[in-house]
């Protein structure tokens, strides 16, 4: 007899973490709808080419509450969401809008640059114009349990970054704008399209940072399943498409609720992000994977050169916990940095996020200008030219258990050191 694959279902980690991502593991499951086709069911009543950003800012706020309204409603099973008609210009059509008019005066993030990405004339610090890039897209299967599942997470590597962490262990991407291929919304849709048709859990949002591509983004989202991709589109991406072999889908009902493309939408990202970006995400996003890396802003900075850092970041970890939404934080441990990192951004998620998942990342290795095997090493940060030291790791998840954090089942399945308590 043959054996039986155990399925997304049966996983034992939902037997541990379930209750705290209820919503992602619906539609995971195909029990719940994805958010996007939710809102694609809030119209809009505005002309959106004609009215003005404040306009439009003002009806996106307003179409949020009635999206919070229907998604409660779909969520206690009182509305079955194929009874709803889609509307002719809905919440995801004026989040697109919305996106296409910030990346003229570009406020994704907290950097607040300002310059005008369609011109091409100036940049600012992500370096980048309007055209997004993809560096490769595949199955991945070294996420969280929760994320890679048995068919694994459908990740999309975006190019460039609004950081410049000196350790970074995907400089290749976030270093190099210039990598992979361009993408057009339509292309990028054909990309989730294909992830979810395969098999994955999720589409799972990355880079470098997803936060500087929002406009391709949501336009893709916006096109996500309408109609199939073209055979000239999937032929184009497939230059980037990683995987080392191709998986079977799941079955006849992957990636469908009630006859609709449905796939959760993963937000993976540093969350140095703006408040309207944030805002945009609210309703298209069903689980976050937010980064919290520095504990204050001497070492952001010296760090990753990057000012504001822990008052963005705990500002925007605060307004998803606030909203009620499904989160996996990340913390990794640098070496050198647990007193000052490590304890300070655990003590801030026992405070104000107390039941939210957390990993307790062990995985730090030299990399980009902390590697002493690099051409790029800069003698600066010879003392993150090391793993963390056993030592250092334990004292980290001791602190993590005496706050009573969520974080074991999370970090341990995932451990490279395998050291437990």
């Amino acid at each position: 007899m043959a054996p039986v694959l155990q399925t997304f279902d049966d996983l034992w980690i939902w037997n541990r973490v379930g209750d705290a991502m209820p919503w992602y593991y619906a539609v995971a499951t195909n029990r719940m709808p994805a958010k996007y086709l939710i809102s694609r069911r809030i119209p809009c009543e505005l002309d959106l080419k004609d009215a003005e950003e404040t306009e439009l800012w003002n009806e996106h706020a307003r179409l949020t509450q009635e999206f919070l309204r229907l998604w409660g409603s779909v969520r206690s099973a009182e509305v079955r969401l194929s009874s709803v008609p889609r509307a002719e210009t809905s919440l995801v059509d004026l989040s697109a809008e919305l996106a296409q008019r910030m990346l003229r005066h570009c406020n994704f993030c907290r950097w607040n640059c300002r310059v005008d990405r369609t011109a091409g004339t100036k940049h600012g610090t992500c370096q980048l114009e309007s055209t997004s890039r993809v560096s490769s897209y595949f199955h991945h299967v070294g996420e969280e349990l929760v994320f890679r599942g048995t068919h694994g997470s459908g990740t999309i590597f975006f190019t460039s970054c609004n950081q410049r962490c000196a350790f970074c262990q995907n400089g290749s991407i976030s270093q190099d704008k210039d990598n992979g291929i361009p993408v057009t919304p339509e292309r990028l849709a054909a990309m989730a399209w294909q992830l979810g048709t395969e098999g994955c859990h999720n589409i799972n949002w990355v880079g470098g940072e997803p936060t500087i591509h929002l406009h391709t983004i949501v336009s893709a989202i916006q096109l996500l399943g309408i109609r199939k991709p073209s055979v000239r589109d999937l032929n184009y991406i497939e230059h980037v498409k990683s995987d080392l072999f191709r998986p079977l889908a799941r079955g006849p009902g992957s990636a469908q609720y009630d006859g609709e493309f449905s796939v959760p939408m993963l937000w993976n990202s540093n969350f140095f992000m703006s408040e309207e970006t944030l805002r945009i995400l609210r309703p298209l996003m069903d689980v976050w994977l937010p980064d919290f890396k520095f504990g204050n802003d001497k070492c952001a900075i010296f760090l990753s050169r990057t000012p504001w850092y822990f008052e963005t970041v705990s500002r925007n970890h605060k307004m998803i916990h606030d909203w009620g939404e499904d989160v996996v934080i990340r913390h990794l441990v640098m070496p050198g940095h647990v007193e000052c990192c490590t304890k300070p951004v655990l003590g801030w998620i026992a405070e104000n996020m107390p039941r939210a998942l957390v990993n307790v990342m062990d995985q730090y290795h030299p990399d980009s200008f902390c590697d002493p095997s690099s051409a790029s090493y800069d003698p600066r940060y010879e003392s993150l030219s090391r793993r963390p030291r056993p030592s250092e790791i334990l004292e980290a998840y001791r602190c993590a258990t005496e706050l009573g954090l969520r974080f074991q089942a999370v970090t341990f399945e995932k451990s490279r050191t395998r050291l437990t308590l």
